[in-house]
Protein backbone atom coordinates (compact mmCIF):
# COMPACT_ATOMS: atom_id res chain seq x y z
CA UNK A 1 0.00 0.00 0.00
CA UNK A 2 0.80 3.72 -1.12
CA UNK A 3 0.25 6.63 1.32
CA UNK A 4 0.73 9.90 1.50
CA UNK A 5 -0.60 13.35 2.38
CA UNK A 6 -1.42 15.64 -0.69
CA UNK A 7 -2.37 19.23 -1.49
CA UNK A 8 -4.08 20.85 -4.32
CA UNK A 9 -6.55 23.90 -5.26
CA UNK A 10 -9.58 24.66 -5.08
CA UNK A 11 -11.24 27.95 -6.01
CA UNK A 12 -9.01 30.35 -4.13
CA UNK A 13 -7.48 28.03 -1.21
CA UNK A 14 -5.56 24.90 -0.86
CA UNK A 15 -7.18 21.79 0.17
CA UNK A 16 -5.14 18.75 1.93
CA UNK A 17 -5.85 15.21 1.84
CA UNK A 18 -4.69 11.73 3.13
CA UNK A 19 -4.14 9.12 -0.04
CA UNK A 20 -4.12 5.15 0.31
CA UNK A 21 -4.19 3.11 -2.69
CA UNK A 22 -2.74 -0.12 -3.38
CA UNK A 23 1.02 -0.77 -4.63
CA UNK A 24 0.91 -1.16 -8.29
CA UNK A 25 -0.08 1.26 -11.27
CA UNK A 26 -3.44 0.65 -11.78
CA UNK A 27 -5.87 2.35 -12.44
CA UNK A 28 -7.61 1.53 -9.29
CA UNK A 29 -11.33 2.80 -8.81
CA UNK A 30 -11.49 5.46 -6.55
CA UNK A 31 -13.53 6.49 -3.28
CA UNK A 32 -13.56 10.23 -2.28
CA UNK A 33 -13.99 10.11 2.24
CA UNK A 34 -15.45 12.57 3.65
CA UNK A 35 -14.90 13.29 7.26
CA UNK A 36 -17.30 14.01 10.36
CA UNK A 37 -17.48 17.01 12.32
CA UNK A 38 -14.02 15.98 14.16
CA UNK A 39 -11.76 16.47 10.85
CA UNK A 40 -9.53 14.72 9.31
CA UNK A 41 -8.55 12.60 11.93
CA UNK A 42 -6.65 9.18 12.35
CA UNK A 43 -9.43 7.16 12.28
CA UNK A 44 -10.41 8.50 8.84
CA UNK A 45 -7.15 7.57 8.23
CA UNK A 46 -7.25 4.25 9.37
CA UNK A 47 -10.66 3.52 7.11
CA UNK A 48 -9.35 5.33 4.21
CA UNK A 49 -6.42 2.77 4.07
CA UNK A 50 -9.05 -0.10 4.89
CA UNK A 51 -10.46 0.55 1.42
CA UNK A 52 -6.92 0.70 0.25
CA UNK A 53 -6.59 -2.77 0.92
CA UNK A 54 -9.86 -4.21 -0.76
CA UNK A 55 -8.49 -2.45 -3.73
CA UNK A 56 -9.36 1.17 -3.96
CA UNK A 57 -7.67 4.69 -4.52
CA UNK A 58 -8.61 6.39 -1.41
CA UNK A 59 -8.86 9.91 -1.03
CA UNK A 60 -10.15 11.81 2.64
CA UNK A 61 -10.26 15.41 2.05
CA UNK A 62 -9.66 17.82 5.16
CA UNK A 63 -12.66 20.06 4.47
CA UNK A 64 -11.40 22.16 7.30
CA UNK A 65 -7.69 22.21 6.37
CA UNK A 66 -6.33 25.88 7.20
CA UNK A 67 -9.53 27.06 8.59
CA UNK A 68 -11.27 27.24 11.77
CA UNK A 69 -13.05 24.58 12.11
CA UNK A 70 -16.28 26.01 14.62
CA UNK A 71 -16.38 28.64 11.61
CA UNK A 72 -16.21 26.35 9.15
CA UNK A 73 -19.12 24.27 10.44
CA UNK A 74 -20.98 26.72 11.09
CA UNK A 75 -20.78 28.10 7.62
CA UNK A 76 -21.87 24.19 6.55
CA UNK A 77 -24.69 23.65 8.44
CA UNK A 78 -25.92 27.37 7.10
CA UNK A 79 -24.93 25.85 3.73
CA UNK A 80 -26.45 22.95 4.32
CA UNK A 81 -30.05 24.13 5.01
CA UNK A 82 -29.99 27.16 2.41
CA UNK A 83 -28.48 25.66 -0.45
CA UNK A 84 -28.12 22.33 0.20
CA UNK A 85 -26.61 21.21 -3.30
CA UNK A 86 -23.95 24.05 -4.23
CA UNK A 87 -22.73 25.49 -0.71
CA UNK A 88 -18.58 25.88 0.01
CA UNK A 89 -18.64 22.13 1.03
CA UNK A 90 -19.98 20.33 -2.02
CA UNK A 91 -17.56 22.65 -4.31
CA UNK A 92 -14.63 21.23 -2.56
CA UNK A 93 -15.81 17.78 -2.68
CA UNK A 94 -16.26 18.46 -6.58
CA UNK A 95 -12.66 20.45 -6.86
CA UNK A 96 -11.17 17.08 -4.98
CA UNK A 97 -12.67 14.77 -7.41
CA UNK A 98 -11.20 17.08 -10.41
CA UNK A 99 -7.82 16.52 -9.22
CA UNK A 100 -8.04 12.96 -8.17
CA UNK A 101 -10.23 11.57 -11.87
CA UNK A 102 -7.14 12.97 -13.20
CA UNK A 103 -4.44 10.99 -11.34
CA UNK A 104 -3.23 8.13 -13.97
CA UNK A 105 -3.66 5.47 -11.26
CA UNK A 106 -7.99 5.86 -10.66
CA UNK A 107 -10.15 4.76 -12.77
CA UNK A 108 -12.20 8.06 -13.37
CA UNK A 109 -15.08 5.80 -15.09
CA UNK A 110 -15.43 3.94 -11.68
CA UNK A 111 -15.90 6.88 -8.69
CA UNK A 112 -17.55 6.95 -5.60
CA UNK A 113 -17.78 8.88 -2.52
CA UNK A 114 -17.97 7.43 1.46
CA UNK A 115 -19.26 10.04 4.34
CA UNK A 116 -19.56 10.29 7.97
CA UNK A 117 -22.55 11.80 9.79
CA UNK A 118 -21.96 15.72 8.05
CA UNK A 119 -19.65 13.40 5.42
CA UNK A 120 -22.43 11.26 4.73
CA UNK A 121 -25.17 14.64 4.38
CA UNK A 122 -22.27 15.71 2.14
CA UNK A 123 -22.26 12.94 -0.06
CA UNK A 124 -25.96 13.12 -0.54
CA UNK A 125 -26.16 16.25 -1.50
CA UNK A 126 -23.78 15.65 -4.26
CA UNK A 127 -24.41 12.96 -5.53
CA UNK A 128 -27.32 14.99 -6.66
CA UNK A 129 -25.14 17.28 -8.64
CA UNK A 130 -22.41 15.72 -9.81
CA UNK A 131 -22.76 12.53 -12.37
CA UNK A 132 -19.15 11.76 -12.24
CA UNK A 133 -20.34 9.79 -8.62
CA UNK A 134 -22.03 6.04 -9.37
CA UNK A 135 -22.55 4.72 -5.96
CA UNK A 136 -21.75 6.54 -1.86
CA UNK A 137 -22.52 5.21 1.06
CA UNK A 138 -23.63 7.79 3.66
CA UNK A 139 -23.12 6.99 7.34
CA UNK A 140 -25.61 8.74 9.84
CA UNK A 141 -25.80 12.03 7.74
CA UNK A 142 -29.14 13.89 8.21
CA UNK A 143 -29.49 14.40 4.39
CA UNK A 144 -31.44 17.46 3.31
CA UNK A 145 -31.29 18.03 -0.29
CA UNK A 146 -34.40 19.06 -1.93
CA UNK A 147 -36.81 16.07 -2.71
CA UNK A 148 -36.96 16.77 -6.60
CA UNK A 149 -32.97 16.75 -6.88
CA UNK A 150 -33.06 13.22 -5.42
CA UNK A 151 -34.31 11.74 -8.78
CA UNK A 152 -31.09 12.69 -10.32
CA UNK A 153 -28.59 11.01 -7.50
CA UNK A 154 -26.67 7.52 -7.83
CA UNK A 155 -27.44 4.31 -6.08
CA UNK A 156 -27.19 4.23 -2.43
CA UNK A 157 -26.03 2.27 -0.07
CA UNK A 158 -26.62 4.03 3.78
CA UNK A 159 -26.52 2.94 7.11
CA UNK A 160 -27.46 4.73 10.61
CA UNK A 161 -28.20 4.04 13.96
CA UNK A 162 -31.65 3.54 15.88
CA UNK A 163 -32.75 5.68 18.09
CA UNK A 164 -30.24 8.79 16.73
CA UNK A 165 -30.98 12.19 15.67
CA UNK A 166 -30.13 11.20 12.19
CA UNK A 167 -32.06 7.91 11.82
CA UNK A 168 -35.19 10.36 10.44
CA UNK A 169 -33.37 11.86 7.95
CA UNK A 170 -31.99 7.72 6.78
CA UNK A 171 -35.77 6.80 6.62
CA UNK A 172 -36.87 9.77 4.56
CA UNK A 173 -34.31 9.33 1.95
CA UNK A 174 -35.56 5.57 1.84
CA UNK A 175 -38.82 6.94 0.76
CA UNK A 176 -37.35 9.28 -1.37
CA UNK A 177 -35.30 7.00 -3.08
CA UNK A 178 -38.30 4.92 -3.84
CA UNK A 179 -40.43 7.36 -5.13
CA UNK A 180 -37.77 7.81 -7.73
CA UNK A 181 -36.71 4.54 -8.03
CA UNK A 182 -32.99 4.82 -7.57
CA UNK A 183 -31.50 2.03 -6.98
CA UNK A 184 -30.94 1.56 -3.13
CA UNK A 185 -29.93 -0.29 0.20
CA UNK A 186 -30.88 1.64 3.48
CA UNK A 187 -30.36 -0.55 6.87
CA UNK A 188 -31.45 0.94 10.46
CA UNK A 189 -29.37 -0.83 13.21
CA UNK A 190 -31.20 -1.32 16.56
CA UNK A 191 -29.38 -0.37 19.76
CA UNK A 192 -26.41 0.83 17.16
CA UNK A 193 -24.96 4.58 18.34
CA UNK A 194 -23.91 7.55 16.32
CA UNK A 195 -20.39 6.98 14.94
CA UNK A 196 -20.85 3.05 15.18
CA UNK A 197 -18.28 3.10 11.95
CA UNK A 198 -15.87 4.86 13.65
CA UNK A 199 -12.86 2.74 16.35
CA UNK A 200 -13.76 5.14 18.94
CA UNK A 201 -16.92 3.97 19.12
CA UNK A 202 -16.93 0.52 18.48
CA UNK A 203 -16.56 -0.76 21.92
CA UNK A 204 -20.36 -2.27 22.55
CA UNK A 205 -21.03 -5.72 20.77
CA UNK A 206 -23.95 -3.85 19.41
CA UNK A 207 -21.58 -1.23 17.32
CA UNK A 208 -19.13 -3.87 16.09
CA UNK A 209 -21.99 -5.63 15.07
CA UNK A 210 -23.67 -2.79 12.72
CA UNK A 211 -19.51 -1.74 11.62
CA UNK A 212 -19.24 -4.87 10.50
CA UNK A 213 -21.92 -5.84 8.78
CA UNK A 214 -22.36 -2.07 7.24
CA UNK A 215 -18.69 -2.80 5.66
CA UNK A 216 -19.74 -6.05 4.54
CA UNK A 217 -22.92 -4.04 2.72
CA UNK A 218 -20.88 -1.14 1.34
CA UNK A 219 -18.03 -3.27 -0.39
CA UNK A 220 -20.59 -5.16 -1.70
CA UNK A 221 -23.14 -2.86 -3.08
CA UNK A 222 -19.89 -1.04 -4.85
CA UNK A 223 -18.40 -3.88 -6.19
CA UNK A 224 -22.28 -4.94 -7.49
CA UNK A 225 -22.18 -1.50 -9.04
CA UNK A 226 -19.20 -0.89 -10.63
CA UNK A 227 -16.83 0.49 -8.39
Amino acid sequence: MLTSTITFPSNNHLLHAYLARPDGEGPFPGLVLIHEAYGLNDDMRRITKQFADEGYAALAVDLFAGRNRVVCMFRFFAGMFLNALDHSGIRDLRAALDYFAAQPFVDAARLGAVGYCLGGAFAVAWACTDARLRVIAPFYGSANPPAEALARACPVVGSWPEPDFSTAAGKKLDEALDRHRIPHDIKIYPGATHSFANQRRSESDLNRAAAEDSWRRVLAYFREHGV
